[in-house]
């Protein structure tokens, strides 16, 4: 009995202490769990805390995350250590991330022209103005989480991650919190992350998702379930704004969306065991220029927390955290490919834009380029993909969202010294007859009336077809030699001319693509131009008002190969441009009487040199020529002013006037100094040279000390609406300057 008794007693303390130490927590065997709120870029201050974290050895046993927090969540829980995150972070161009910038070398030339003259596209469907659902696809962010997250594609369910992890999206349809915790990493936290009206809602199991943060932008209850004892909690989201920062429509929307949240926060930090909170007010959710400082200020906020940290380090030594190495993933090799939500567009055409096919090796990077050819084409809202291990490769499985936007009301602005004034006014119809064609028309309001209408039929690297119609007019004070022979400048005395020029231009004509930035094109070209002037000329009519100097149809057949690799058309900070015209005139109506066949050939080379991130040197040469008859003068070579989209054969050149210098043959150096002082500000010098004059290459006048020269100074900022320009020219010959301005994309 004795015995017994004490045996029970043994037992019953036992008990009792497991009890005891199960009620009061094992240090040794708690499980720590981290959450992280959304805050846009305020939540790369959670960067700073996980550098906390892993210098002091805790290890996480699960991550819980919405909107920012999901995306620097998952990426940890994937293997990344804080400073990895950190210098990814503090790479990138949140910019063009964004705002959905892609580089210019994934455009074919016509989707360069539109993206180089068009301020605003608004789609247009049934005759109503259909606003998009975002500012920004989001193909760039999501091409980048998928990028970051290809090591761990094989893994289905989140939980299997190194560390195990989920985050909250919003269903749009229900206003309900979703948690994801398997399938595509990169499409969850794209999920999570799309902010309303900034990024397009990302489609996952038949759900339209937003982010997260809209319903539980801080899920520690959903992680407390997880089975965590210990819960690490960094709270990065916006407190409620004073009415001086109530100004914009944004602003307030997001005050509505934080009464919630802030509310929420008050309850649940009481429940976070060690709550994290960044001082970054003076912050906003789009302050990613401000990376470095934000991921300081979590740093910051982590160490005031120290002393709770560092005890929860040391009751779990046994516990730290592993480190994991990242593997590069230069090349992919690509078993199978499937497609999904393709109906309008076959596979052929799709595969033909990524360049890609099946049981094929391709770098990343050039994987990368084919999804921007993809995307560039605006004939798809999302491209969004997954790679499936298998075997030594990687199965692709895409899905596509075809735009069904048929219709875009397009409209710009511009000024410059030749058209003057303009107001650019489009409609764009794409699918008219065919499933790959477009048809453009400009209507350009202004101080002159012009227009271009433009039918293309893509068919890609075979010979796409293409009918062009373009109106040009303009009134300008010209060098009299463009329309006057020497003896009647001398007999009239006349070194001047204000002219009125009308140029009526249509084309037919086939485009093959070699690569993206290599074309070759051929057609034919049927011309109206009409020169007049209300200076009268050797008039024999007393009545006339007018002389017209030239008032033919000129009907030709052309040829261009261009090859353009520049970054920037406006600014470019590296490329290489080859532009090569033959334009052989073969009948003419013959206003002067004086027609006989000619031809014009001329090239424009460029290289550009980035000499660093924000220094450029571009070196140019220009040069073209006459073969045949020199009696009709109206298409000779006309060089002055600076310009873009110049129609016939005038050129650009500083320190002279438009249409100042002319001649038969030409031949042009130049030289461009520029400097990006602050983003998208520029400052920059140029020197040009040339010889201009009749038969240059035939008597060896080209390789003379040029006879024309001129400098310009200016100052130019890349906005939105295209450049605004302005510079200050002038030539040692004429010692005279001059004062050019642009403003807006060319048209």
């Amino acid at each position: 009995m004795k015995k017994s008794t004490i045996i029970l007693t043994l037992f019953l303390l036992v008990s009792f202490s497991a009890k005891a130490q199960n009620k009061t927590g094992d240090n040794a065997t708690q499980k720590i769990g981290l959450v992280l709120s959304g805050g846009g870029a305020k939540g790369l201050a959670h960067i700073g805390v996980l550098k906390a974290i892993d210098s002091l050895g805790i290890k996480i046993d699960h991550i819980a995350g919405t909107s920012m927090g999901a995306v620097i969540g998952s990426l940890y829980a994937s293997g990344y250590s804080g400073k990895e995150l950190e210098i990814i972070f503090n790479e990138l161009d949140f910019d063009k991330l964004i705002g959905d910038d892609l580089p210019r070398a994934s455009k074919t030339f016509y989707e360069r022209d539109n993206a180089e003259k068009y301020a605003i596209s608004i789609p247009f469907n049934n005759f109503k103005i259909q606003l998009p659902s975002a500012i920004s696809r989001g193909q760039n962010v999501f091409n980048l989480f998928s990028k970051l997250t290809l090591h761990v594609s094989d893994i289905e369910e989140f939980k299997n991650l190194p560390i195990p992890f989920f985050c909250i999206a919003t269903n749009v349809e229900t206003g309900k919190p979703v948690v994801l915790e398997n399938g595509s990493l990169a499409q969850a936290i794209a999920a999570s992350g799309a902010f309303p009206s900034l990024f397009q809602p990302i489609i996952i199991n038949d759900q339209i998702l937003i982010d997260g943060g809209v319903v539980n932008n801080y899920p520690i209850d959903e992680l407390r379930a997880k089975g965590m004892d210990i819960i690490i909690g960094v709270d990065v989201q916006d407190d409620l704004a004073s009415r001086e920062n109530l100004k914009s429509a944004p602003e307030i929307l997001l005050q509505i969306n934080n009464y919630r949240t802030i509310k929420d926060m008050k309850e649940k930090s009481t429940r976070t065991d060690i709550y994290i909170k960044p001082d970054i007010k003076e912050f906003t959710v789009v302050s990613f220029d401000d990376g470095e400082q934000i991921i300081k200020r979590g740093e910051v906020a982590a160490a005031k927390n120290l002393s709770a940290l560092k005890q929860l380090a040391a009751k779990s030594t046994h516990n730290v955290m592993p480190t994991y190495s990242i593997p590069t993933i230069d090349s992919l090799k690509i078993n199978n490919i499937l497609l999904k939500g393709n109906e309008k567009y076959t596979r052929a055409y799709v595969l033909g834009k990524l360049k890609i096919k099946g049981n094929e090796k391709t770098t990343y990077q050039e994987f990368t380029r084919g999804v921007n050819n993809l995307v560039a084409t605006n004939n798809f809202d999302s491209f969004l993909y997954q790679f499936k291990p298998k075997n030594d490769g990687y199965d692709l499985i895409a899905n596509l969202k075809e735009s069904d936007t048929k219709t875009y009301l397009k409209l710009g602005a511009h000024y410059d010294d030749l058209y003057k004034s303009a107001a650019l006014l489009n409609l764009t119809q794409k699918r008219l007859l065919l499933k790959n064609d477009v048809a453009s028309l400009d209507l350009i309001l202004g101080d002159n009336i012009r227009y271009n209408f433009e039918y293309y039929i893509d068919k890609g690297f075979y010979w796409s077809i293409g009918l062009r119609s373009r109106y040009n007019s303009f009134h300008k004070n010209i060098n009299a030699s463009l329309l006057l022979t020497e003896a009647e400048i001398t007999t009239t005395g006349l070194n001047k001319l204000d002219i009125h020029l009308e140029d009526l231009t249509n084309q037919f004509y086939l485009q093959t693509l070699f690569r993206k930035d290599l074309s070759l094109s051929l057609g034919a070209e049927l011309k109206r131009l009409k020169i007049t002037s209300e200076t009268i000329v050797n008039n024999p009519d007393p009545n006339a008002n007018k002389t017209t100097f030239e008032n033919s149809d000129f009907f030709s057949l052309f040829g261009n190969l261009k090859f353009d690799t520049y970054s920037n058309r406006f600014f470019p900070k590296t490329g290489f441009l080859f532009d090569g015209d033959f334009q052989l005139y073969v009948s003419s109506s013959n206003f002067n009487n004086n027609f006989a066949q000619f031809s014009f050939a001329k090239a424009n080379i460029g290289y550009v040199v980035g000499v660093s991130d924000k220094f450029s040197i571009l070196f140019g040469s220009e040069g073209g020529f006459r073969i045949g008859d020199h009696s009709n003068q109206s298409l000779s070579f006309a060089l002055g002013g600076y310009g873009n989209n110049f129609i016939n054969n005038f050129i650009s050149f500083y320190g002279y006037d438009h249409i100042s210098i002319i001649g038969d043959s030409f031949v042009k150096g130049l030289i461009n100094l520029d400097y990006e002082f602050v983003k998208n500000h520029h400052i920059n010098f140029s020197a040009n040279y040339a010889n201009v004059a009749d038969n240059i290459f035939i008597d060896g006048e080209w390789l003379t000390i040029p006879d024309y020269s001129g400098y310009a100074f200016g100052y130019g900022f890349d906005t939105i609406i295209g450049p605004i320009e302005a510079k200050y020219t002038w030539s040692p010959e004429t010692s005279q300057s001059k004062w050019f301005f642009n403003i807006g994309f060319w048209f």
